[in-house]
């Protein structure tokens, strides 16, 4: 059955993205809307063979829509979200505006499908560097229990959009141009400071794991780092369980894990690299080691495409997932 389908945010790194895996995951849509702000407007995009001219974002761009792919910011989904709600239009947002309301899921689909059930036709997708993990924590939590989680990302300079990639490579091809800010080339970054000490992107991966988990009894703690790389994000994991299990038996459950790829280290030392997860829709595991001076603790090295699996992949695969449950 067909589904007609708008993508809010459609010239933007994202908003591409998941135009591309609608295409791919050769997903029947109906009538097709690309949207986004009045400059954009006008604006050419190739899907599936015809052209396709964006139209500015307006109150009723969505009479008739029955999905709505949001990545266009906070502000435009706070705005045209309920509004398209209220048309019984649903919509899955890429941005942070509705992660931690009470009345909106918050899914991964291979970790909480059941929550889109609850759904008041906002479903928000969460932060790139959350999806990836609660990817391997779930398994490892349903079969052995989790007591804690600590987490330093690697996050690539595109998970800031494509003015992300534009300053780096600015200042790479102009030999370090200012534009007043830090320096994103040959550099690490932090993300901006809330009052409780942490970054938002570590307060955002502390509540969104608790919410999507559905428990608040895991003890997290979260660095996250900006990188001068283009794509991809990477995570140092060390997840303490409540039952004592092997190596063997850890590997096995990561092995077994849907959405995830087990990488075997091997007598090469092979291990996921963010080149690896390019344009791929799996979260890649490897580097799986079992803490000598720690009960229970166990050192994980996680990879993702934050642009695919980390923002555009799971918004079309929460869409999937709705259309498969009957939900749309």
């Amino acid at each position: 059955m067909a589904h007609n389908i708008a993508i809010v945010g459609a010239t933007g790194l994202v908003g591409r993205t998941m135009l591309k895996l609608l295409e791919e995951r050769n997903i029947v849509v109906g009538n097709l809307k690309l949207l986004a702000s009045s400059k954009s407007a006008g604006a050419t995009i190739m899907f599936k063979g015809d052209e396709y001219v964006v139209e500015e974002l307006t109150e009723d761009s969505f009479e008739g829509v029955d999905i709505a792919l949001f990545s266009a910011g906070g502000d435009t989904s706070k705005k045209y979200a309920p509004i398209a709600a209220k048309n019984k239009t649903i919509v899955i947002d890429n941005s942070s505006a509705w992660r931690m309301d009470k009345n909106c899921p918050l899914v991964v689909p291979e970790v909480n499908p059941e929550a889109l059930k609850d759904h008041n036709y906002i479903i928000a997708n969460p932060n790139c560097s959350t999806i990836q993990l609660v990817v391997a924590l779930k398994p490892i939590m349903d079969s052995v229990g989790l007591e804690s989680v600590i987490c330093s990302t690697y996050q690539s300079i595109s998970g800031a959009g494509q003015k992300g990639v534009d300053k780096l490579t600015q200042e790479i091809n102009d030999h370090f141009y200012s534009d007043g800010s830090l320096r994103i080339a040959y550099n690490t970054l932090f993300h901006p400071l809330e009052p409780n000490g942490n970054t938002n992107e570590e307060n955002k991966m502390h509540a969104e794991t608790r919410k999507i988990l559905g428990t608040n009894e895991i003890k997290t703690s979260f660095t996250c780092v900006r990188l001068p790389i283009l794509g991809g994000h990477a995570e140092s994991v060390q997840v303490k369980t409540k039952k004592d299990v092997s190596l063997k038996e850890m590997k096995s459950i990561l092995s077994n894990a849907e959405g995830l790829e087990f990488v075997e280290e091997g007598p090469n030392f092979h291990y996921p690299t963010t080149q690896d997860a390019e344009h791929s829709d799996l979260v890649y595991v490897g580097r799986v080691r079992k803490e000598e001076h720690f009960d229970n603790t166990f050192d994980l090295w996680v990879v993702a495409d934050n642009l695919r699996k980390g923002a555009a992949t799971n918004a079309v695969q929460i869409a999937q997932k709705m259309i498969e449950m009957g939900l749309v």
